[in-house]
């Protein structure tokens, strides 16, 4: 049976492979509490009591606000983190999948992006992953990097938050000039294990297809749950943030298009299986 170490178990992606693959492969889960990927002598104690065949990175530093002023913090876990698991991973020859972000591009292309444009982040939180993409490149091994958006599963996500507003409010006011893609953890985790069995290494986006506002998005919300608050549209200037967000970072898969393992469906279609399944 194949062995697949998860860290970030406790995170939206961790839980949803956690469900996806508990029947099928071994186990092997950590949270931040039980490895700090960090420290690379505790990755490495880990990896080589395992020895897994895939390990899933799905921790990450994703409070985009706070990264702002706590830097260190966002590079040691974004970055080096990353970099310590791809090293680790090379040493006991294990495929190594990790999961960056759209904030990795600046926002300012006219048509989605594509696996090999340039980055240019925005924000300590893009900066951060960016440099844990490059790292990785940069270590080499069995690696395979899924860029995807706007995720959403099971714990705190935007489907969630606009859910919980719509019952004490009749009006919500979203941001309605920045544009990507909703994901749900369902689709993404479909597609980690597609690509896990291949030897199709390097750079993925990984976003459920089509695009929209968050302004947008909210309103499918409200339609597919039959909710009856009104969503407002705000500019971003309107609704000042300390990290800079792009305000376009659609993502074509086109490489897993390209490979034939493309298993994303139209972000409305995503969205309705989770209101129906996942949750309240």
């Amino acid at each position: 049976m194949m062995k697949i170490l998860i860290v970030g178990a406790n995170g939206q992606l961790g839980r949803e492979c956690k469900r996806q693959f508990q029947e099928k492969y071994e186990l092997f889960l950590y949270d931040s509490d039980s490895l700090n990927i960090t420290n690379i002598d505790a990755v490495s104690c880990a990896i080589a009591k395992v020895k897994p065949d895939v390990v899933i990175n799905a921790a990450a530093y994703t409070n985009v606000e706070k990264a702002e002023e706590d830097i260190d913090n966002a590079f040691k876990v974004n970055a080096t983190g990353a970099e310590n698991l791809a090293l680790i991973c090379k040493k006991y020859d294990s495929k190594f999948i990790h999961i960056s972000t759209d904030y990795v591009f600046d926002g300012t292309k006219d048509r989605p992006y594509e696996e090999f444009d340039t980055h240019n982040p925005l924000s300590v939180y893009g900066r951060s992953k960016s440099c844990g993409e490059k790292l990785i490149e940069q270590v080499g091994g069995k690696y395979f990097i899924l860029r995807t958006s706007w995720l959403y599963g099971d714990g705190n996500n935007f489907v969630r938050t606009m859910l919980r507003l719509s019952k004490e409010k009749s009006e919500i006011a979203v941001v309605g000039d920045q544009y990507g893609t909703p994901t749900y953890t369902k689709d993404l985790c479909s597609v980690i294990e597609k690509l896990m069995y291949t030897e199709f290494y390097g750079i993925y986006h990984a976003s459920n297809e089509g695009s929209c506002s968050w302004c947008e998005f909210a309103k499918e919300i409200m339609r597919v749950a039959s909710r009856k608050t009104t969503i407002k549209s705000l500019t971003t200037a309107e609704y000042p943030v300390k990290a800079k967000r792009p305000m376009y970072s659609v993502m074509e898969n086109r490489l897993l298009k390209l490979r034939g393992i493309n298993r994303m469906r139209p972000w409305q279609d995503a969205l309705e299986d989770y209101l129906e399944s996942s949750c309240e």
